[in-house]
């Protein structure tokens, strides 16, 4: 029962039969030259309905973000984002080092989304021209964010309209994009560049692939330096076909679409079977994988001894004890079941 974090979960088959057949398929173009390569992009053009689209593999979440701010914002610029982002939280100082020295200015909001009013009036101080401030240049959106919850195409359109007022890049954190487009419905175009997203990193990494993410440019001219910044940063790789084989076997047949449709169906059934357990609370709506929910002491206790595991995590009100749970694409509904059995037996009469 390991709730931890969906990057603890495993690689998908079908992406692991695809390394392998690009292992042994003998000599390919390096660094990124291959037919894989190639075909990832083609079909990234086709999911997205965006015939000019440019795409870039790299092996983590913290390459895609830093590598595609880059191509955002001067050393110079500034960048908002929420407080609990992921480039503001846990990569280490990596953007502004990628950016070669862009600050990052944090936007707050409920349910780890960026208020549109709060980010329009950071938008808008008296700072544009000004040799003393930092001038800003980008927006970085979660999607879904590190809250569990997910922008719809309404509310990343309100943030871009805000955005393009100054003329600023919107760049989308999507480690779990195809989570939140499994919940919103709609096609990757309108949750994406037809919402007035700049630059995607698009993640895979948690969702089945080994160690792949691809930044998705679709305003091509942003891409114009990225490969030399993938180079000078270290994240160009000689045999670029073995990250690029996941991504092709990750977007065929719609596996990606799948692996996060089982994700986001474990994550329901823990909540349908925990909420109406006395003493538990949602801390934010479930709209992907993740689930953050205060349990009863006794409860937690049960479940601990019985080997689950999951993170606990910050509570805004004083004594409770409140935790989070991600499911992943090969969670077992059985895992699920046992979990909730082992709950409600402990939960407070």
């Amino acid at each position: 029962m390991n709730f931890r974090s969906d990057n603890e979960s495993g690689a998908h088959p079908t992406i692991i039969q695809a390394v392998a057949r690009a292992f042994t398929s003998g000599p390919a173009h390096a660094y990124g030259a291959d037919e894989w390569t190639h075909r990832v992009e083609r079909r990234l053009r086709e999911l997205f309905d965006k015939p000019d689209l440019v795409a870039f593999p790299v092996i983590t979440g913290t390459a895609a973000n830093s590598l595609g701010l880059a191509c955002c914002t001067p050393p110079w610029g500034a960048v908002f984002c929420h407080p609990s982002a992921h480039i503001a939280a846990e990569e280490t100082g990596a953007p502004e080092f990628f950016t070669a020295g862009a600050r990052l200015f944090r936007v707050d909001g409920a349910g780890g989304k960026m208020d549109v009013k709060m980010l329009a009036g950071a938008l808008a101080q008296p700072v544009y021209g000004v040799v003393h401030f930092p001038q800003p240049a980008a927006v970085s959106v979660t999607q879904a964010t590190e809250s569990g919850t997910v922008y719809s195409p309404d509310e990343i359109a309100s943030i871009a309209t805000a955005t393009q007022r100054h003329g600023l890049k919107l760049h989308m954190d999507g480690a779990r994009f195809a989570n939140a487009l499994s919940f919103v419905g709609c096609s990757p175009a309108e949750l994406s560049w037809k919402a007035g997203v700049d630059v995607l990193s698009l993640g895979a990494t948690k969702n089945g692939a080994l160690s792949a993410e691809a930044v998705v440019f679709f305003d091509p001219a942003l891409a114009r330096d990225f490969p030399f910044r993938r180079k000078r940063g270290g994240h160009l790789l000689s045999k670029q076909r073995l990250v690029s084989a996941q991504l092709d076997a990750y977007l065929a047949d719609g596996l990606w679409l799948d692996n996060a449709r089982h994700a986001n169906a474990m994550a329901r059934r823990l909540v349908a079977g925990l909420t109406p357990l006395k003493g538990t609370q949602l801390l934010y709506p479930v709209e992907a994988n993740e689930i953050f929910v205060v349990l009863p002491a006794r409860m937690h206790d049960a479940l601990q001894e019985a080997g689950a595991q999951y993170h606990p995590w910050p509570s805004d009100r004083p004594g409770e004890r409140a935790f989070r749970l991600v499911t992943a694409f090969d969670t077992p509904q059985a895992d699920i079941d046992r979990f909730l059995s082992i709950a409600k037996a402990a939960s407070p009469s």
